[in-house]
């Protein structure tokens, strides 16, 4: 099918999903968009895309389903609904089954029964693709995919994701996308506690810490998350939300889930888990996680 041709439903019109959705646009696809909060799809809108009433009336013109939503409980909520479901089947005999491409970050094994049940129940098939890169690489196209389903079904969005990424990886059958998110945002919430305590410390020392990122770049302390997230917390540039600490919290609680299921040892994990559940109960759950260096330099950790 022909970009041209291709029509998109887009659902979750949040922090990650409405750059992603400004791409499609401007790659030329027709886009149908659904939020809880309408308001939210107004820049789409102006943009050329059309704000559906309805999950049902999205599902019924729509080729494929994108979903970037909150946890596993909405995805669910959504995709399960009675709409969804009755949309789908009801027009199965008319076009091919169509596909859902699932962007949010979920519970693997939830992704697995997720699938089995709505192909079970429409015929539609089911892609996890969650992504890493933050609003900045969605803003970009330079997010990367970590995509679980059939490898043909990943093939035949390639083209549609190349908009939206740098790359996609195919990690195995439904649910490896999800489980390679899982590391992936292990990784990143320790990176960003050390983060925040390190800059509170090299502060407190007295040396030039907003020059740190600058000094560490390159070397072997450096990444993406530092060079971005932690030149906030120095700069002391909070007033833009561009991602929730509550986030990274609901992910280290997958990666606990996951460690439980599978007899990981993952102690790290679970420190991190811990700290991040403390400081969400202490009012940072909505903030930033670049504020989090605030806890650090009043002393409260």
């Amino acid at each position: 099918m022909k970009q041209s041709q291709q029509t998109i439903g887009f659902i979750g019109i949040g922090l990650m999903g409405e750059p992603m959705s400004q791409r499609l646009l401007a790659a030329g696809y027709a886009l149908n968009v659904w939020n809880r909060t309408a308001k939210k799809c107004d820049s789409l809108k102006a943009n050329g895309a059309i704000v559906t009433e309805s999950i049902a009336e999205l599902v019924a013109n729509s080729d494929i389903v994108m979903t970037c939503l909150t946890d596993t409980d909405a995805v669910e909520s959504v995709v399960f609904s009675d709409e969804f479901l009755s949309t789908a089947n009801s027009t199965q005999a008319n076009k091919p089954a169509k596909l859902l491409v699932d962007l949010s970050s979920i519970d693997p094994e939830k992704s697995k029964q997720f699938a089995k049940k709505l192909k079970d129940s429409t015929g539609m098939h089911w892609i996890d693709s969650p992504v890493s890169g933050g609003v900045a690489g969605a803003e970009s196209g330079n997010l990367v995919v970590m995509a679980g389903g059939d490898a043909g079904d990943i093939d035949s969005i390639r083209t549609l994701l190349s908009h939206l990424s740098q790359r996609v990886t195919h990690m195995g059958a439904v649910g490896s996308g999800q489980a390679t998110k899982v590391c992936n945002q292990m990784i990143v919430s320790c990176n960003i506690l050390v983060m925040a305590e390190v800059l509170a410390l090299a502060k407190k020392s007295g040396i030039h810490s907003e020059k740190i990122p600058t000094a560490l770049a390159g070397g072997f302390a450096d990444s993406l998350p530092f060079q971005l997230t932690g030149q906030r917390m120095v700069d002391g540039d909070f007033d833009e939300i561009k991602w929730h600490t509550k986030t990274l919290a609901k992910d280290l609680d997958l990666a606990a889930a996951m460690a439980d299921s599978n007899k990981g040892d993952t102690p790290i994990a679970k420190l991190a888990q811990s700290l991040m559940r403390q400081y969400c109960e202490e009012g940072y759950a909505d903030l930033d996680p670049a504020q989090l260096i605030k806890v650090y330099l009043e002393g409260n950790a």
